[in-house]
């Protein structure tokens, strides 16, 4: 099931990550290399609830794509926290916060899957909150301008990242607390 329709789309969010990045180096407007690199942003991100209701829908799960999923998500939000820090949007130590994080637990999930024990930290709810607001920050910080007259977007994006930051690690901590009571039998 390497190319479906649901994988296809998960391929996209991969793809993206060279053009998003690209855009700041055009020479265009910043406001306008701001403005196409939140759109695409947006556009890839919603491939993330696109393909998995495509996969279901359309009866085209597979291992690949569990496998595939998560890892363009981690790739699109890491490199787009790092083209944050480039441009000074982000605190580096917020975005160390986060990539840190999708590391080890991704480690966390490859060694459990490894010893069988990988619904011990199956995606948990806070997780998926984190990814929401992670993936709602980092759009109001590509952006970096006013939106509807009123709302700075780098400000909010500031905060939102910041909260996700907080749920980040609230989360690692949830799936280590799982992942604990095999990891203490495993080390015996």
């Amino acid at each position: 099931m390497f190319f479906t329709i649901p994988t296809i789309l998960t391929w996209t969010r991969i793809v993206a990550i060279p053009l998003i990045v690209g855009v700041f180096y055009l020479g265009l407007k910043p406001e306008v290399q701001n403005l196409i690199a939140t759109v695409m942003f947006v556009v890839f991100a919603a491939t993330d609830w696109l393909d998995g209701f495509l996969a279901r829908k359309l009866n085209q799960t597979s291992a690949f794509g569990a496998f595939l999923d998560p890892v363009a998500d981690k790739f699109l939000v890491c490199a787009s926290l790092l083209v944050l820090v480039h441009l000074q949007r982000t605190d580096v130590f917020v975005a160390l916060i986060i990539i840190g994080r999708e590391i080890a637990i991704s480690a966390l999930r490859e060694w459990m899957a490894n010893i069988g024990a990988s619904k011990s930290v199956a995606v948990h709810m806070l997780g998926k909150v984190k990814t929401a607001v992670q993936m709602t920050a980092i759009p109001f910080l590509l952006f970096d301008g006013v939106l509807f007259g009123f709302m700075d977007t780098g400000v909010w994006g500031t905060w939102l990242l910041w909260i996700s930051a907080i749920l980040t690690v609230w989360s690692m901590v949830y799936y280590l607390q799982k992942a604990l009571p095999e990891i203490r039998r495993r080390v015996k």
